[in-house]
């Protein structure tokens, strides 16, 4: 810096008319390269202050749409469709007549089938009910016999070891175990006839409502021809099942979503959540947890456990199988400090905000609690209204000082040589 200071006093000596000049050129100089430093060296802080409010803690979880609010309407007959008596949207009751088809011979000799075995578990079950009687009154007699022949009120061991005794007990048991044995294949009875009284519905030629609810999903129409395919497996063949139509129920839908193993033990029946939809994506949903498989599957080495969420309103835009993503709210921590978890710096079990007082960044010590993912609760540590640093918005060169607009050797005429200024 003397050698520069010495250089100028000797090119003024030189000059002196234009030393005014010169002054003026080296203050503007002086000016622009203070200027240029100190902006090269502000630092601009982001800050948050912290607030008193409520977290909201959530997992967030993605499946499908279950099939839960409808009934499919289905038929083995095949044949001409001669009516149909109802449209897309509209309600009906159980029972009500869906459609009528004309069967071919396919579809004739499949329902004759269908009725013979119908007749024959109904002669099955009138067999069953009939043979209750007769077991009834072989009981009877079993025990009249018994009672009136050795039957005593207080038998002595004596008495047991009676062969009289021994047999008329023992045939009084087994009348009254068959008679008790018969209601269990009264049951079974009752069972094939329904199985064979729905099989005959199905290859009916009137098809109608399984259940009560609106109409949706149908695939038929007057004079079009419909048909259930066979399918021989060694010397059986099966039937499938057509579906013409669906039956909304109204029940609100439900959505399949896969826990990961680390989040399983936090997600609750009953608790709240928040569900969006892919194809939805200006609408979002309430729902709870209604059910959760504790037991899991295992897929390619990793655990998961499936959940069912049930939705609060069945929503006529939400269709089966559907992708969701259900945000399960797991806690809510109300009237609690916050601040944004970007401000919250960890070390090991150590955690440390950085507070702005007085224009002075301080690091402060804090005990930290549940947090979210934009948003952690502070136990102690800071106050309502106090500054936090969540991040640096801009800031300029490392260096501490600026470069010197004469530095690079600046050149005076009839001076010395180069003159560089720098710390």
């Amino acid at each position: 810096m003397s050698k520069f200071i010495s250089a100028v006093n000797g090119f003024i000596k030189k000059h002196k008319r234009f030393t005014g000049i010169i002054i003026i050129v080296i203050l503007i100089g002086i000016f622009f390269w203070t200027r240029m430093s100190s902006s090269k060296n502000t630092v601009q802080y982001q800050t948050a202050q912290v607030t008193k409010g409520t977290l909201v803690v959530s997992l967030t979880e993605t499946g499908q749409v279950s099939v839960s609010n409808k009934a499919s309407i289905v038929t083995q007959a095949s044949g001409i469709v001669n009516n149909v008596y109802v449209k897309t949207g509209d309600n009906v009751n159980a029972g009500d007549k869906i459609a009528d088809v004309t069967l071919d011979t396919a579809g004739q000799q499949r329902q004759a089938q269908a009725w013979s075995s119908y007749l024959n578990a109904q002669n099955a079950l009138a067999s069953a009910q009939a043979n209750l009687y007769t077991l009834q009154n072989q009981l009877f007699v079993a025990n009249q016999k018994f009672v009136n022949d050795k039957g005593i009120t207080n038998p002595t061991d004596q008495d047991k070891q009676d062969p009289v005794y021994i047999e008329e007990q023992a045939a009084w048991l087994a009348a009254e175990a068959a008679y008790k044995n018969q209601s269990n294949v009264i049951s079974q009875a009752q069972a094939a006839l329904n199985n064979a009284s729905l099989t005959y519905q199905l290859t009916s030629g009137t098809i109608t409502a399984p259940t009560s609810g609106k109409i949706g999903d149908l695939t038929i129409t007057k004079g079009m021809q419909i048909g259930s395919s066979n399918t021989t497996a060694g010397s059986s063949t099966n039937v499938s099942n057509q579906q013409i139509a669906s039956i909304s129920t109204g029940n609100p839908n439900t959505v399949s979503v896969s826990i990961a193993e680390v989040d399983a033990p936090q997600v609750k029946v009953g608790q709240d959540a928040t569900i969006t939809f892919d194809a939805l994506p200006n609408k979002t949903f309430t729902g709870k947890v209604i059910g959760i498989n504790t037991t899991g599957s295992v897929t390619s080495g990793v655990t998961t456990y499936p959940a069912i969420i049930g939705l609060d309103s069945s929503g006529g835009d939400i269709y089966p199988n559907m992708s969701a993503t259900a945000n399960i709210i797991t806690k809510i921590d109300n009237n609690v400090l916050l601040i944004p978890s970007a401000a919250v710096q960890t070390a090991g079990s150590q955690s440390t905000v950085r507070v702005l007082k007085n224009g002075q960044v301080v690091t402060v010590s804090v005990q930290t609690g549940d947090s979210s993912n934009s948003q952690t609760v502070i136990i102690s540590g800071l106050s309502e209204g106090d500054v936090v640093v969540t991040g640096v918005a801009s800031s300029g060169s490392s260096s501490t000082s600026g470069t010197s607009p004469f530095s690079g050797g600046l050149r005076f005429g009839g001076g010395g040589g180069a003159v560089r200024s720098g710390r």
